[in-house]
């Protein structure tokens, strides 16, 4: 990862809890990364309990006295809160979690819905159980968990759920149906929240990426072949990182987006 230097920093940011489901590992574990490093409180779910402690381990480790002399927000000042969740069962999982965290923090300036998978499906061969289970981690909870934590949301003068995408739908792609159709939904779904909530503070945006080279792409997807497929298809020659994504979701949940609502903002390096 570049340095933090690099790149802006926000102090709106600061102090501010940020919920993430799937934040454990893939664009979620940058996105736990970069808000611990504006300061904020990081609040993330996720199953998978040894990447989330292994995570929280490595933000923790991270070398504050070595990042001046960067601004007081680009360092570590509080550890992720990790809660175990299963974000395809809404009902023994999701909404407890999200009981606990309205609880433990009042006032919840971001969600982030980032859990997903984008698992590969022949289509004639597609089972209802496998539709299901495609819509439950894609899209089920990206409804439910946001409408949860709305009552910590909408109590603030302004706060910002950010729910990730995919152009998956709009390019669009193949063997993945249950995984494209939910994408879509959540562009209908982002827009019909901000509409909503709106009046009430909340801006509600989606971001859209590509291809991504998180760990599990590297190992499963993205073969010589496919790189040459991805590469062919956008306008910059180079294959995106997690940490741009959560860069965008910086920007998305800070203070210099306050008129920004009601957007899917596409970050495929200029494949659509």
């Amino acid at each position: 990862m570049a340095e933090c230097s690099q790149f802006a920093v926000y102090p709106s940011l600061q102090g501010r809890v940020v919920v993430i489901s799937g934040g454990a590992a893939g664009i979620g574990s940058s996105m736990v990364e970069e808000f611990a490093r504006q300061g904020a409180r990081v609040v993330f779910l996720d199953i998978l309990d040894d990447a989330a402690y292994a995570l929280i381990d490595k933000i923790g480790r991270l070398e504050t006295q070595d990042r001046a002399p960067n601004p007081p927000n680009t360092v570590v000042i509080h550890k992720p809160a990790f809660y175990h969740c299963d974000v395809t069962d809404v009902d023994g999982s999701v909404l407890p979690t999200a009981a606990k965290i309205r609880l433990a923090f009042p006032e919840i300036h971001a969600v982030i819905n980032n859990a997903g998978k984008d698992t590969r499906l022949p289509t004639l061969n597609i089972t209802t159980k496998q539709w299901d289970d495609g819509l439950a981690v894609n899209l089920r909870h990206v409804f439910f968990l946001t409408q949860a934590l709305l009552p910590n949301l909408t109590c603030l003068p302004s706060s910002s759920v950010i729910n990730i995408g995919s152009i998956t739908w709009a390019i669009p792609g193949v063997g993945l149906v249950p995984y494209i159709a939910s994408k879509a939904a959540v562009v209908g779904l982002t827009k019909t929240l901000s509409r909503e909530f709106g009046p009430q503070g909340v801006r509600v945006n989606s971001i859209m990426p590509g291809a991504i080279a998180t760990e599990r792409q590297k190992k499963e997807i993205i073969t010589p072949d496919y790189e040459t497929h991805v590469l062919a298809n956008q306008a910059l020659k180079r294959i995106l990182q997690p940490e741009e994504i959560a860069r965008l979701a910086l920007w998305l949940a800070s203070d210099d987006s306050l008129g920004m609502t009601n957007q899917s903002l596409v970050l495929d390096g200029g494949w659509l």
